[in-house]
């Protein structure tokens, strides 16, 4: 898939996204924050105009998109990406992770491995952000912020295949 972006002086940016064939998706994000959403049929057709959006409902739009609200397939791994290197992950603790029974503060993850824990959900809630005294529990999904390679790291702290 290949992403091409363009500034439009005065107005924002313009995206488009190569999808199959010759088809293009072209995503106008102005400056005030409003996206446009257009159809190509290929690189030299003109654009259609599927829809705009508000700049909140556009970011909205975009989590529910990424699966931040809802996975309908379960994957090995949910990652937001918020840089080139900076990751958001998902990871259940499962009953026999070492880290079952210990606090935040305890576990000492963010001087250890790299990543921060910015928050938990835990039967239908969310605890954001844990303190230091929150404890971990079984069950809980833990909402992680790094670098990949820390993220890697913490997985194999929790044991293998823990990514939601």
């Amino acid at each position: 898939m290949t992403i091409y972006e363009s500034d439009l002086p005065g107005v924002g940016k313009k995206f488009e996204v190569e999808l199959e064939g010759d088809e293009r998706l072209v995503i106008v994000t102005h400056n005030t924050g409003k996206r446009e959403v257009y159809f190509k049929a290929n690189e030299d057709a003109d654009s259609d105009k599927l829809f705009e959006l508000p700049d909140r409902l556009a970011r909205t739009v975009g989590t529910i998109l990424e699966g931040a609200y809802f996975q309908p397939v379960k994957s090995d791994q949910v990652e937001t990406m918020l840089s080139d290197e900076t990751f958001i992950e998902w990871f259940n603790v499962a009953d026999d992770s070492e880290l079952v029974g210990q606090t935040l503060g305890e576990a000492n993850i963010r001087e250890e491995i790299g990543v921060s824990i910015v928050a938990i959900q835990r039967d239908g809630d969310v605890i954001a952000p844990p303190g230091p005294e929150t404890a971990i529990e079984a069950g809980d999904t833990l909402v992680v912020v790094g670098d990949q390679e820390d993220c890697t790291e913490f997985e194999a702290l929790l044991g293998s295949d823990d990514r939601q």
